[in-house]
């Protein structure tokens, strides 16, 4: 037989019937019959969660109680705060109305211009007093003070939040800030006793050498200047202006700081470029409030100044002596025996109370400026 006939006569086997279970179902690949699963649909008698929904009909409904909401301690909140807002505007005002109306009398029967003159003559029935010595004595003392202390500041406060560790920054911080506990007295007591002489060879050697500029001019005995109580200003001060410039720094943007450090920047250079500009603002805001305390000083500055005698000309240096407003007017209390003698010494203490509020609204104007920009 042939091999042709053989594969004739070969039966060729049907394919397997579907198994009796409806689950499978024969699916031809090239020949080889295989079997898949076939999903089965569930026939249910009621539709899923309507067992469910009829029961939560069955039963009650039960809602969430919310609490009552009450406005009440906001309203109180507000009110307390706004209450002590208005408070300390209104203590404002009343001081600048009651030192202006106790001052007005005096200033009116003034005989000499009293932003001008140097007369300080409140005794008798004539009085003639002006400011211009006092004026010139604070201001100069107190831009003395800023010039020494805010450089020293800003570079205590660089060191504090950029160089220093955070284990070695917070003794050093604590220090600084512990001098703004140290009396006033205490510093004048000081500066009087052992700073004075301590600068007396500087002032001489200025004395030696710039004496030619009026600023620099030969004045009194050097431990009682103004050069010293501007030096003792300038300590009494370093704290605030430190702690404000210190937080004010520590508030830089990480992102900033570390862009500039990405970008190969050294670390004076990221210092330069982001923290100084974002804390430019807080730190003249810093300045301005320890410009503010040095001028209001009193007991410290009364302790060091040497009172000029009576009719002496007015010297302009810092190594001369002086007074300030505020030493004027602690100076001469006693002397607060009639209404003519005080309102001339009010006056002045308006001037002061004028030019400080001036200078601490300057600070808070630049202050809300940069916090805009920023």
């Amino acid at each position: 037989m042939s091999v042709t006939d053989t594969d004739a006569t070969q039966k060729v086997e049907p394919e397997p019937r579907a198994s009796a279970d409806p689950r499978l179902s024969p699916v031809h690949d090239g020949g080889v019959s295989l079997h898949s699963p076939v999903p089965q649909v569930a026939h249910h008698d009621h539709p899923p969660g309507a067992e469910s929904r009829e029961a939560a009909v069955e039963r009650p409904a039960r809602g969430v109680k919310l609490a009552r909401i009450s406005r009440t301690g906001d309203l109180v909140f507000r009110g307390l705060t706004g209450g002590s807002g208005g408070l300390i505007v209104l203590l404002v005002i009343f001081v600048g109305v009651f030192l202006l109306a106790l001052a007005l009398p005096s200033l009116l029967a003034n005989k000499d211009n009293f932003l001008t003159s140097r007369n300080w003559t409140v005794s008798g029935a004539e009085l003639r007093f002006g400011i211009l010595g006092l004026l010139w004595t604070t201001v100069l003392s107190s831009i003395l003070a800023m010039a020494m202390a805010v450089p020293v500041a800003v570079g205590v406060a660089l060191c504090l939040t950029q160089y220093l560790p955070k284990r070695v920054s917070g003794p050093v911080s604590f220090v600084v800030d512990l001098l703004a506990a140290v009396p006033s007295i205490i510093f004048g007591l000081w500066g009087l006793t052992v700073l004075g002489p301590f600068l007396a060879p500087a002032a001489e050697w200025l004395i030696r050498h710039l004496g030619w500029i009026p600023l620099f001019s030969k004045g009194v005995d050097p431990k009682g200047t103004v050069f010293v109580a501007s030096v003792v200003l300038a300590m009494m001060i370093l704290p605030i202006v430190t702690a404000i410039s210190r937080d004010v720094f520590a508030q830089t943007p990480r992102d900033h700081v570390e862009a500039a450090l990405a970008l190969g920047a050294t670390r004076w250079e990221m210092i330069r470029t982001s923290v100084l500009p974002y804390g430019r603002s807080g730190v003249i805001a810093a300045s301005m409030l320890g410009l503010g305390r040095a001028l209001g000083e009193t007991v410290a500055v009364m302790i060091i100044l040497t009172q000029p005698a009576p009719g002496s000309p007015f010297s302009p240096s810092i190594f001369a002596g002086g007074e300030t407003f505020a030493s004027k007017i602690a100076n001469n209390a006693a002397e607060f025996d009639s209404p003519s003698k005080t309102g001339a010494y009010i006056a002045a203490g308006l001037v002061l109370f004028i030019v400080t509020f001036a200078v601490n609204a300057l600070a808070r104007i630049i202050a809300n400026r940069g916090q805009a920009k920023s």
